[in-house]
């Protein structure tokens, strides 16, 4: 490893963590298919022991033997910058979460075929856009045993470094991939199941929905949710009851309800 210790925010190397965009590391940086960063210890681990590759890191000199040392031996030869905490705020614009950064490489994009193979229960995310949002969907979808996880293509990214951290590193552990059209769901043999207030829907404890094979829960954007066209085209459209005139709850809250009522459990 080469351990560099930084001085200046015009550090050459260090502008992975600090000047470019979450696009421009997705589309622009090499290696080809681009990188993303994960942050805190914890959340680098899952992503090392599920394959993911290092490129770089950004380390305090504190954790350098400490948190991180496990970390950087592992990652082997790999530029490691490090410094004071002050200075790497600065750098990167936010305090660090337990004060490590590792760009890593992103992965090939799997095939929807691959990612649904010998899935039962998934989620389709369709025009999410918050980062925590992202996160949270993630870490209840493995935490409640749901096989994978398709977005649409104006969602959140979930390699977003804040989702990433949000997730608690599960976006490594949840097989995903994005899709152009939700209706390219039920070419994987799916029934879906639109999450919607709609005077058609089916309370989310109707016994039915529990019987079926192979089900895609397809939850809808923040502000306005699913799409007219969706929930048309959808199999089932499907209501979580609520008390005291509520219309909806956040959509990662929704979608751990959902999770838990609709995982198959045989």
């Amino acid at each position: 490893m080469q351990i560099t210790e930084i001085t200046s925010l015009t550090q050459p190397g260090v502008e992975i963590f600090s000047m470019l965009t979450e696009a421009q590391l997705r589309l622009e940086y090499e290696p080809r298919q681009g990188i993303f960063i994960a942050e805190s210890p914890k959340v680098i681990r899952i992503a090392l022991n599920a394959g993911y590759r290092p490129v770089a890191m950004l380390c305090e000199k504190r954790h350098i033997e400490g948190d991180a040392a496990d970390i950087i031996e592992r990652c082997g030869d790999i530029a490691v910058y490090t410094g004071e905490r002050s200075l790497l705020a600065s750098l990167t614009g936010y305090t660090l979460t337990r004060g490590v950064l590792c760009a890593m490489q992103r992965p090939a994009e799997p095939s929807i075929a691959e990612v649904c193979r010998d899935a039962r229960r998934i989620v389709v995310i369709d025009g999410v856009v918050d980062t925590t949002n992202i996160g949270a969907i993630f870490r209840s979808a493995a935490a409640l045993g749901i096989d994978a996880v398709l977005l649409t293509r104006n969602s959140c990214d979930p390699f977003n470094r804040r989702a990433v951290r949000v997730s608690m590193g599960t976006v490594f552990l949840v097989p995903w991939t994005w899709i152009n059209d939700v209706s390219e769901v039920k070419k994987q043999g799916f029934t879906t199941a639109a999450m919607a207030l709609t005077d058609n829907s089916v309370p989310l404890d109707t016994p039915e929905l529990k019987t079926i094979d192979r089900l895609a829960i397809i939850m809808g954007t923040e502000g306005d949710g699913l799409p007219e066209e969706t929930m048309s085209q959808a199999d089932r459209v499907v209501r979580i009851p609520m008390s005291h005139n509520v219309d909806s709850l956040n959509v990662a809250a929704a979608a751990a309800v959902a999770f838990w009522e609709l995982i198959s459990r045989d």
